[in-house]
């Protein structure tokens, strides 16, 4: 792991979803992953760490991970990154919050696009896109310096839903295929709930060991 790479958890909204910074403090530079909520929560944390925002990046498009970006970028004007393939949810995020009975302000409109093996950066540390669907068609995981971003494809003990629109279980059986071929000691820090190990995983989820598999939708 890169001697200058600080992570910080910030938790946010009804459903308790996971924001991360993502920081390289030697280069005064950071970004965000998933701001779904609280955007003077995340802003505060973040202020913290001294560190210029760069950029949002988005591993999928489902309201609770997008609804703090309008705040964010009233006070950032940073460019927000998505996988094209969740340009649709992307754009019917505050309608989707509703169904759920909540309410999330709409995003703007993302800037930039990410594909799978894309190189993102931030100050000296880079971070491969992995593109993992089954919970959303766009989804993407970011994998570096021992660690993934996995959103919500893996949780520890369970995976992401597939009995939603737009999900797939055949597709996330095969992302999860993806998960299992890091490296065991790989630090998975996902969008909701606890981190948790790739080796921790392979032993204790069902849903890698075999004993269960994804709902259809």
């Amino acid at each position: 792991m890169s001697a200058t790479l600080q992570v910080e958890r910030v938790t946010v909204g009804l459903l308790e979803e996971n924001c991360w910074i993502v920081a390289d403090p030697a280069a005064r530079a950071c970004i965000l992953v998933d701001p779904g909520d609280e955007a003077d929560r995340i802003l505060a944390e973040m202020d913290k760490t001294g560190c210029k925002l760069e950029a949002i990046w988005l591993t999928h498009a489902h309201f609770d991970h997008v609804g703090g970006i309008g705040g964010v970028r009233r006070e950032h004007d940073v460019p927000i990154y998505l996988h094209p393939a969740d340009a649709t949810l992307y754009s019917v995020a505050d309608r989707s919050a509703e169904r759920w009975g909540l309410e999330i302000e709409q995003p703007p409109d993302f800037d930039k696009t990410m594909a799978a093996g894309d190189l993102m950066s931030v100050g000296s540390l880079r971070f491969t896109v992995l593109h993992v669907p089954g919970h959303a068609p766009g989804h993407v995981a970011l994998l570096g310096h021992g660690l993934v971003f996995g959103g919500d494809c893996l949780f520890a003990g369970s995976i992401g839903r597939t009995d939603i629109p737009f999900a797939s279980s055949m597709d996330l059986m095969k992302s999860l295929e993806q998960f299992a071929a890091l490296p065991p000691e790989t630090v998975v820090h996902a969008g909701h709930g606890p981190s948790t190990t790739i080796a921790r995983e392979l032993a204790t989820n069902p849903f890698l060991t075999g004993v269960a598999r994804p709902r259809s939708s």
